[in-house]
């Protein structure tokens, strides 16, 4: 029973898609139909409104660490927190609402790190952080930080950590076959950390 409430509780929790309706409310339209279509941060960036992608980005990393820290807490089981965290990352990725079209979870997925294992999400967020500043690529930063999370995670000697982060990144690097397609055929597209994008 714990399980499948923390289920419930996840995906619904990492189903919202805030990217979505905070374009819509900001005048913005559909963000489907621009960019990659995605409904994550980086298309929101891709509008020029860098505050509503910051938004975006803070509310997809808390829909999961919301949804496994409840579950930890109210079934006092760090196990049923991560499968409640992890079943956030796939509503994120395949919403009900939204006809399962949904984000590639990169941020929740991090939401799910920071909340239950802190050490492992900041190396990992730091991981995007160098590899993004260097090469200004969302996807490749997003790959690059997601394989080592596991490795972070066997380090400190958290199994279920590092089952938990093993497989949101087979499931990341699924989602984002796309992105690796056009880095290997150099047309990915870049990110500025200075520029408005127009």
């Amino acid at each position: 029973m714990p399980y499948i409430i923390a289920a419930i509780i996840g995906y619904i929790a990492g189903s919202i898609p805030f990217g979505l309706v905070l374009t819509y409310c900001a005048g913005l339209g559909d963000i489907r139909k621009i960019g990659s279509g995605n409904i994550g941060t980086t298309n929101v960036l891709r509008t020029g409104h860098k505050g509503l992608a910051l938004l975006t980005l803070i509310l997809d990393v808390f829909k999961a660490a919301f949804a496994a820290l409840l579950c930890k807490y109210l079934f006092d089981s760090e196990t049923v927190g991560y499968f409640a965290g992890f079943m956030a990352v796939i509503g994120h990725n395949y919403p009900v609402w939204l006809k399962f079209k949904g984000g590639k979870g990169v941020a929740s997925t991090l939401g799910l790190m920071l909340a239950m294992s802190p050490c492992v999400g900041i190396l990992t967020c730091l991981t995007w952080l160098v590899v993004a500043l260097i090469w200004h690529y969302s996807s490749l930063a997003a790959l690059t930080a997601l394989a080592t999370a596991p490795i972070y995670a066997a380090l400190v000697g958290n199994e279920v950590a590092t089952l938990t982060y093993a497989l949101l990144t087979l499931l990341s690097y699924y989602r984002h076959r796309g992105n690796i397609k056009r880095l290997i055929q150099h047309k990915e597209s870049k990110i500025s950390f200075h520029k408005k994008v127009s």
